[in-house]
């Protein structure tokens, strides 16, 4: 389980990044989502926040689809 945050500021493509605790793209301006278990349940609860939500290539691959 890990603490997962979504970034404030929307990417240059428009949506904004759901990132784990540590990773070396960690936002700044970003929004505490919870203890998930994996990135998916992250970005499920970044959607109730944003419409348009991505996760980090880096830190969050299964969910990073653009």
């Amino acid at each position: 389980m890990d603490h997962y945050y979504v970034n404030d500021n929307a990417q240059s493509t428009g949506e904004h990044e759901v990132h784990k605790e540590g990773c070396p793209y960690f936002p700044t301006n970003r929004t505490y989502l919870g203890y998930f278990s994996n990135c998916r349940e992250a970005v499920q609860k970044a959607k109730t926040i944003y419409s348009n939500v991505d996760g980090c290539y880096t830190c969050s691959r299964p969910c990073h689809t653009r």
